[in-house]
């Protein structure tokens, strides 16, 4: 899509894509979070990733010619202990009236390049999965990741409570990058974001 561009998130991006995420929240079963967080509580959750990883947003013009924010990706981390170092869990989300429109797919490809540029070998992805599609979640997150290289690795089955339904949860894997004996240690983003967004 060549009108999106994708950037580093700043912490005053965090009412708009507070946003965005609200009504993941409060509408569907793609998170397991039953109350929004506030705003102070997400915008701490941009700032505590940005200490190490990317956190990028993808704008389109608004209606009076402006960037408007249509999406966020992020990475985290995957375990704390520091043998996971080179694996991240990430995640990404995008307005609801932007979706099938190419944004994800850009959001995804520009995280990736940063996370190569850091040293990160595997991006795991969470997804919260269903036999039977409603209103409150498809599978669409999952066809989106499998489109995207990733493949399946995991299924917990009834695992999360929401809307008087349980739901499955499965996890995705995509290798970027060769696995090596003498790894070299990951950097922080910090580090390579200038490389990527001058």
């Amino acid at each position: 899509m060549s009108d999106v561009t994708i950037r580093v998130a700043r912490l005053d991006d965090a009412p708009r894509c507070h946003e965005i995420y609200v009504p993941y929240v409060r509408d569907t079963a793609i998170t397991f979070e039953y109350e929004p967080p506030t705003l102070a509580e997400f915008t701490a959750r941009m700032e505590r990733t940005l200490e190490r990883y990317p956190y990028l947003v993808a704008e389109r013009p608004g209606a009076d010619g402006r960037p408007y924010i249509v999406g966020y990706v992020y990475a985290g981390p995957f375990k704390e202990r520091p043998a996971y170092d080179w694996a991240v869990e990430t995640s990404i989300y995008v307005d609801r009236g932007s979706r099938r429109a190419g944004v994800g797919r850009a959001l995804h490809d520009a995280l990736e390049r940063c996370l190569v540029a850091q040293g990160i070998l595997n991006m795991e992805a969470c997804i919260a999965a269903t036999d039977v599609e409603d209103e409150h979640l498809t599978n669409d997150s999952w066809r989106f990741h499998e489109h995207m290289g990733y493949r399946l690795v995991g299924t917990f089955k009834q695992c999360g409570y929401k809307y008087g339904r349980w739901w499955d949860m499965i996890w995705m894997e995509r290798h970027i990058a060769p696995h090596r004996a003498d790894q070299p240690a990951v950097r922080p983003f910090s580090e390579v974001r200038d490389e990527l967004f001058s």
